[in-house]
Parts: structure tokens; C-alpha cells; sequence
């Protein structure tokens, strides 16, 4: 992110350069080219920073879903609880405005749906907590495949809880949050996500 942060400074300070040099030389030559550049470096720019935005928005998305993991696989209710309270503030203040139409829609869906499990992760105990994390889990997961996450992650399984459950993680080690401590390594990397 500070790769494209930079990218966009040097650009803005090219362009300043160029201009003040132009202006100094005080040639009559037609500065539409320039002001076609200029245009085009501020569009790049602009999504640069929208690119920039989405990222966040995704990585906090995907970084409270790990806490609340972590959480799960240690059997804190407490802490799942607080945990999902925090991921569903940041769903409830997710902004949508940035991707395209479809998009939107897709992602108002997750999204609605995510904060509902994740209300009740906050409300339940540890089972329900657990039986709530299965459903969240496919919501994240499909949240990323539109956002992306910046980061890889690994979306694992295990066969024994409720006949296949799968949860994202951002190690391949296994540390199953659906069994804690009962169960900590019962599952396998079913597939890498980017």
C-alpha cells in the first residue's frame, strides 16, 4: 500500500516539475497535451486511491473474522463475543459505493447477512457461537472473492463438524474453531485464496 502511496507522490511531483519547467520556458506550444496528461494522471490516481480504500476496507473485514477465529479456536465466549462486535461494527460501516453496481448488490447481501450471525455470535454461547462461525465463515468467503483481501489466505475444512464445515485462515496450520481444544487439528487446507 505505501508502494502505491509513493507511486501517486512521485507522479504528482513529475507533473509539478513538468508544468513549472514549461511555464518558465514560456512556450507558445499548445499545452492541451499536457492537460490531457494531467487528466489521465488524475484518473490513475483516483483509483489508485479507490483501490487503496477498497483494500481496507476488505483487510479490516478479513482481520476481524480472524480475531473472532482465534477467539473460537482458544473457546473464549468472552472474547468471540467482543470480537463480533467489532466485526459488526466495521460490516455495518462498510461502504459498497466504491464497486460496480453488481457488486453492491452482491455485497449488501453478504453483508446483511454477516452482521446477522454475527449479532448472534456476540449474544450466544459458545456452541451457538460455533454454529453461527459456519455461516459467517461463507460470507467472508464470498466477501473476498469480490474484494479480495490483500493478503493469503487459506480456506480450510473439517469433515466432522456438521457434516463439512469449511473457515478461512490466514495460516496453514490447521487450528480448527469449530472443536477449540477438543479437536484443534481436525481438518486440511482445502484451497489458497488471493
Amino acid at each position: 500500500m505505501k508502494r502505491n502511496v509513493n507511486i501517486t507522490l512521485t507522479i504528482a511531483a513529475i507533473l509539478i516539475i513538468s508544468l513549472s519547467s514549461c511555464k518558465d520556458e514560456n512556450k507558445k506550444e499548445s499545452t492541451a497535451p499536457i492537460s490531457n496528461e494531467i487528466n489521465q494522471e488524475a484518473a490513475t490516481s483516483q483509483d489508485i486511491t479507490k483501490n487503496i480504500a477498497k483494500d481496507e476496507k476488505a483487510i479490516a473485514v478479513v482481520n476481524g473474522y480472524l480475531s473472532l477465529k482465534e477467539a473460537l479456536v482458544a473457546d473464549d465466549t468472552d472474547s468471540a463475543a467482543s470480537t463480533s462486535k467489532k466485526l459488526l461494527a466495521i460490516l455495518d460501516n462498510f461502504d459498497t459505493s466504491t464497486y460496480s453496481d453488481t457488486e453492491q448488490v452482491e455485497l449488501q447481501d453478504i453483508i446483511e447477512e454477516a452482521m446477522e450471525h454475527a449479532d448472534q455470535i456476540a449474544e450466544s454461547p459458545i456452541e451457538l457461537q460455533r454454529e453461527h462461525f459456519k455461516v459467517l465463515s461463507k460470507d467472508v468467503t464470498e466477501m473476498v472473492a469480490i474484494t479480495g483481501a490483500n493478503t493469503k489466505l487459506y480456506e480450510q475444512f473439517c469433515p466432522m463438524y456438521d457434516k463439512g464445515t469449511a473457515w478461512l485462515s490466514a495460516s496453514k496450520e490447521i487450528k480448527n474453531p469449530y472443536y477449540g481444544s477438543k479437536m484443534l487439528s481436525c481438518g486440511k487446507v482445502q484451497k489458497e485464496l488471493n
